[in-house]
């Protein structure tokens, strides 16, 4: 697997190149945004772990760069930033997963192996319909009533676990693991945001409502009230 990282933080860098070495992975290592921005786009990489912190250009917008032309290319934050708004800006931005330094190498192997074992496990050419959406998870494209919809990676990705599993009722602890393959943090409510943030796109102004809460338990995609 090759990988890169961009880390201004020389001691911190070189523990993780190290540490993913010796694990027989092979990692490139920039120091600086622009760089990384380079790197990135002009090499094929199974991940990218970046700092939010970084001279140059900063994680978050090197996040979104990236993100216009390499879409499915798993992204891992890893920063010192740890407040439930940096949380949601790394996510926004088209990050796959976001931990906070300091961290336990065995908890970032753990990170690794489950993003890009999502990322291989995509199903081309599975179109899931209910009511009048239509996820197209080859192509990630949405369409609801004839209208296409413009989502972000993770929107995307919250949406695709929604109708794979519809009439289901999804925990937050479920979908935390599943979308950004975290642990949940009851003390932070990324996921209500992110459920917010999909309402407003797929359910208002259409007819039936798709997207229920759950109280006590979590939500589920469906078409009965």
């Amino acid at each position: 697997m090759n990988i890169l990282l961009v880390e201004d933080e020389p001691k911190v860098a070189d523990f993780l190149r190290k540490g993913l070495t010796e694990l027989l992975y092979k990692v490139d290592v920039v120091y600086d945004g622009l760089f990384g921005e380079k790197m990135a786009l002009e090499n094929e990489y199974d991940l990218l772990i970046l700092d939010i912190i970084i001279p140059g250009i900063n994680g978050i917008e090197l996040c979104k760069r990236i993100r216009k032309y390499k879409p499915d290319l798993p992204i891992l934050m890893l920063t010192a930033l740890g407040t439930t708004k940096d949380k949601v800006s790394g996510l926004e931005s088209g990050a796959d997963d976001y931990m906070q330094k300091p961290f336990h190498f065995d908890e970032l192997i753990a990170r690794i192996k489950a993003l890009t074992r999502r990322a291989n496990h995509v199903s081309p050419g599975a179109i899931f319909k209910v009511a009048d959406l239509e996820v197209d998870s080859y192509k990630k494209s949405i369409k609801r009533a004839g209208k296409e919809i413009q989502l972000t990676a993770k929107e995307f990705s919250l949406l695709e676990l929604l109708i794979v599993n519809k009439n289901r009722v999804l925990s937050r602890t479920f979908i935390a693991e599943n979308v950004w393959g975290l642990n949940y943090d009851r003390g932070t409510n990324f996921i209500d945001v992110y459920i917010n943030y999909l309402r407003a796109k797929i359910d208002k102004g259409f007819n039936p409502i798709l997207i229920h809460t759950v109280i006590g338990m979590g939500y589920v995609l469906k078409t009965e009230d």
